[in-house]
């Protein structure tokens, strides 16, 4: 044993599940991988096709050329939109270049852009809660006229925003959001404006709650909670504070084994992993696989939910 290796003493590894690949990156994923086999190489993708490193370079290497702006792709190969969603003048783009184009986009996110559409049908004013600069923000917006939308991205934007009429607003979110910290912005805007529009079912979407409540237990059991998954996945970097906030000594989010610091496991006993809704199961199998070889590993799953949620794929690849 060299000087810098530690000895095998005993930990306990707390396994979140659910955790890793939501059914939306998964029919992403393969939208993609079909798209090849059915059209060939290239295949142009708009936007990285879910927020992570391992996946897009995987993707890469089957024939997947990603590209931000469309005009980056000819009009004689197909493309694919992104999981995040898009402005509707993308396929508007699209269908007059006469493009064959293959819409990615999550039914969870397409679910606001209905919303919104419906909103500002019915003339409200609408705020929409998420990041600036986030794909899914970016697409959610430019589903209706440019101003049509106002962002509000923390409790003080929620306590500055003055419509032009209070009695006819509307509220919608990305899905990847902190339940809790939406849930103090909504409860504002709901104090504010007391007939405020909702959804009609959260928009948070499902894995994202489940994954963030499973982080808040393993941060009860373990003082050191790993997060596998890329540094611009917005539900990623949410698990990571949503475990400190639940009380874990460290958190740490890691784009896999590579990433890990050894010195975070001194005087810890019990770690906790998850994985964003982006990250492969492969990548969690190989931090599990580093701490064996490091510690006397216990390994144990702490079960949150149970997930059967699957979605089509497109008529374009299944015909």
């Amino acid at each position: 044993m060299t000087a810098d290796t530690p000895a095998r003493r005993p930990i306990s590894l707390v396994l979140a599940s659910p955790r890793g690949f939501c059914a939306g990156v998964d029919r992403a994923i393969q939208i993609v991988e079909r798209a090849v086999e059915k059209f060939g190489a290239p295949v142009y993708v708009r936007h990285e096709i879910v927020h992570n490193r391992h996946v897009v370079d995987r993707l890469k290497a089957l024939g997947a050329v990603f590209i931000e702006e469309l005009s980056e792709a000819p009009d004689d190969r197909p493309v694919v939109f992104s999981a995040h969603g898009v402005p509707k003048s993308v396929p508007a783009e699209a269908q007059s270049r006469q493009m064959i184009y293959l819409d990615a986009t999550c039914p969870l996110v397409s679910k606001v852009h209905v919303e919104a559409q419906k909103h500002y049908d019915a003339g409200r004013e609408i705020v929409l809660i998420g990041h600036a600069g986030h794909p899914e923000v970016i697409g959610t917006m430019g589903q209706l006229p440019e101003g049509s939308v106002t962002l509000i991205e923390d409790i003080d934007d929620a306590a500055a925003w003055e419509p032009k009429d209070a009695a006819n607003v509307a509220f919608l979110t990305q899905t990847t959001l902190s339940v809790d910290d939406t849930a103090d912005m909504v409860a504002l805007l709901r104090e504010r404006f007391p007939g405020i529009a909702a959804p009609h079912k959260e928009d948070i979407c499902y894995a994202t709650t489940n994954r963030q409540d499973a982080v808040k237990h393993l941060a009860e059991k373990a003082e050191l909670v790993l997060v596998v998954g890329s540094k611009n996945s917005s539900n990623s970097v949410r698990l990571k504070e949503v475990g400190l906030k639940a009380g874990a000594r460290e958190a740490h989010l890691i784009d896999d084994a590579s990433g890990i610091d050894w010195t975070w496991f001194d005087g810890v006993s019990r770690v906790g992993l998850t994985a964003g809704a982006s990250a492969p199961e492969d990548l969690v199998q190989g931090v599990i696989d580093a701490i064996s070889a490091r510690f006397d590993t216990t390994v144990e799953e702490l079960v949150e939910a149970r997930e059967t949620i699957t979605f089509k794929l497109p008529r374009l690849l299944t015909a």
